[in-house]
């Protein structure tokens, strides 16, 4: 797949639906610790052929379950938002990343809405930073300083990520920064998840482009 190189399609359609699987169940539980997915009958099929039914038979009751669940509910999350409304939130961006890559393997120019990805992008941002115990590689966004800038010409949106030495921060303001890169929102959330290459002709990009390549590196999910 050209976004997942590790992967095939069918590799794709299985995670997803277990992740999907595997949501509905911590939250219908309001589940207080991690649950192993390798704990849970996920129902897989026995051929790869089944795996796109399959797929879509998890998608209504992780919505109806997402639905019914009271957002403020306390759960576990590997985010910072340790609440049932957290999953809703991730659900969206990850099932959205996620149909993005199976755009791609298809040879369609995959679209995001503005708003899905307005939010994607804060969300992201939100809860990287508790993405470190499964992508060590976060650790490793330090900096003295700099300052990438994101700005989508869409919606007027604009997010500025300083890298310290104690982590990274980052607001909606604007200002001079060391990397700035211009897109609409969608293609910005897609070159957050490097499923769009920082040199595709979407993006208008000033200042130092190896910082935004060390961002890109070290944030991957």
């Amino acid at each position: 797949m050209p976004s997942c190189p590790d992967w095939t399609v069918a590799d794709l359609l299985e995670h997803t639906g277990a992740v999907h699987r595997w949501v509905t169940e911590m939250v219908g539980r309001l589940a207080a610790q991690r649950l192993l997915r390798a704990d849970l009958d996920l129902g897989l099929p026995d051929e790869p052929a089944g795996l796109a039914a399959w797929l879509g038979a998890g998608a209504g009751p992780l919505v109806a379950t997402l639905r019914a669940g009271d957002p403020d509910a306390p759960m576990w999350a590997w985010g910072a938002d340790r609440h049932v409304r957290f999953w809703s939130r991730r659900m969206l961006h990850e099932t959205t990343v996620h149909r993005v890559d199976g755009e791609l393997a298809a040879g369609t120019d995959p679209t995001v809405d503005a708003a899905v990805a307005v939010d994607g992008i804060d969300e992201l941002l939100e809860n990287l930073a508790c993405a470190a115990y499964f992508r060590p590689d976060v650790r490793e966004l330090r900096g003295d300083g700099e300052r990438l800038a994101l700005r989508a010409t869409d919606t007027g949106d604009a997010w500025s990520i300083v890298l310290d030495a104690d982590g990274y921060r980052w607001d909606h303001s604007v200002g001079d920064a060391t990397v700035e890169v211009v897109a609409p929102a969608g293609a910005l959330l897609l070159l957050l998840y490097r499923r769009r290459d920082p040199g595709d002709d979407r993006f208008r990009r000033r200042g130092d482009d190896a910082l935004l390549d060390r961002w890109l590196e070290r944030s991957a999910l």
